[in-house]
């Protein structure tokens, strides 16, 4: 990933606090078959010296798992909150004239290997882990004793389970940081503006870089 220094992101709590937030990732490989991705949710546990473990599942129809060796170099790819900048929001712009149109984003590269588990117990305990999760906060939450043991069981076996062991986690937070205060100030105001929740891209346009 091509990441100018004043996007780089290397604060590894902000890195790992994207992906919880954002979890839907892009698993990237290279099999026999050629380039492959899949778009899976999935968990970063963290780990002391590390960047960390990620794991997920995958359908068992898809061929992932039988084309991807154990130990297989892969990449996934999270992405954060993205939005256009108008540069009629730049009051440089009005100055000057000197602007072009431009996208701010957040994202999460994670290099790593990864391994395919085949176990039940293994597996209903990734779903639980998962479903507990994602059903936080959630009036009447969903969880696995709420549908028939044998159901879920038939779903567990529908599936495969995976682990990547991360080798890098690097991060690019492209928040308006190469203009000038008044120009972070007038895209923040501009996407405030425009409806987005506190947090996304801008407060990410406000927030000081590492």
């Amino acid at each position: 990933m091509y990441v100018p220094e004043h996007f780089k992101e290397s604060r590894i709590e902000v890195l790992r606090g994207l992906v919880q937030r954002y979890p839907l990732g892009t698993l990237v490989a290279v099999t026999s078959e050629g380039i492959t991705a899949n778009h899976i949710p999935m968990q970063l546990l963290a780990a002391a010296g590390g960047p960390g473990l990620l794991r997920g599942h995958i359908a068992r129809a898809n061929p992932l798992w039988r084309l991807l060796e154990n130990g297989a170099p892969v990449l996934a790819v999270f992405i954060g909150p993205d939005h256009y900048v108008s540069p009629s929001w730049y009051p440089s712009k009005r100055e000057h004239g000197k602007a072009v149109p431009t996208w701010n984003y957040a994202t999460v590269h994670v290099h790593g290997h990864i391994r395919f588990i085949d176990d039940a117990g293994w597996l209903r305990s990734l779903v639980e882990s998962l479903t507990d999760e994602h059903e936080q906060g959630i009036v009447n939450r969903w969880r696995i004793s709420d549908a028939p043991a044998d159901f879920i069981a038939g779903m567990v076996r529908a599936i495969v389970g995976f682990e990547i062991q991360a080798s890098t986690i690097e991060g690019k937070v492209k928040a308006s940081q190469n203009r000038s205060a008044a120009d972070i100030a007038g895209v923040a105001e501009a996407l405030r503006a425009a409806g987005l929740p506190p947090g996304d891209v801008a407060q990410l346009a406000l927030e000081p870089r590492a």
